[in-house]
């Protein structure tokens, strides 16, 4: 499956679940609801996903952990916060570089309409 319709396949179970659940809830509550309509979508994905950082030669384990990594290509980082800020989408930035995925989605399921808390980034 490309990429694309891959990344179709995620906002169409993103906005299921926000549809579902609406605002207000712990982000937590919407990684794993989201992590159980990528599942039923047929999409591979991986919970928390430790990211090391590759040190001089030596793999360090440094605390990074992506939301939810889908097909191995996509990277979801998740929040349910008043607004998203630069820090969120720094955090999102960081991943991809040290993960070298090219592709990020930040979603704050903290709105009263969920496009308005989707945000796509390209590397």
């Amino acid at each position: 499956m490309d990429k694309e319709s891959i990344y179709k396949r995620v906002l169409d179970c993103a906005f299921e679940v926000h549809k579902t659940l609406g605002p207000g809830l712990l982000e937590n509550t919407y990684k794993h609801c989201l992590a159980h309509e990528l599942k039923i979508a047929g999409l591979n994905i991986e919970i928390e996903k430790e990211i090391p950082v590759i040190y001089k030669d030596v793999r360090l384990d440094c605390g990074y952990r992506i939301d939810i990594l889908v097909e191995n290509q996509i990277i979801i980082e998740l929040k349910a916060v008043e607004k998203l800020t630069d820090i969120h989408l720094a955090q999102l930035l960081s991943y991809m570089k040290l993960s070298k995925i090219n592709l990020g989605l930040l979603i704050n399921f903290n709105t009263k309409y969920l496009i308005q808390g989707i945000k796509r980034v390209i590397l």
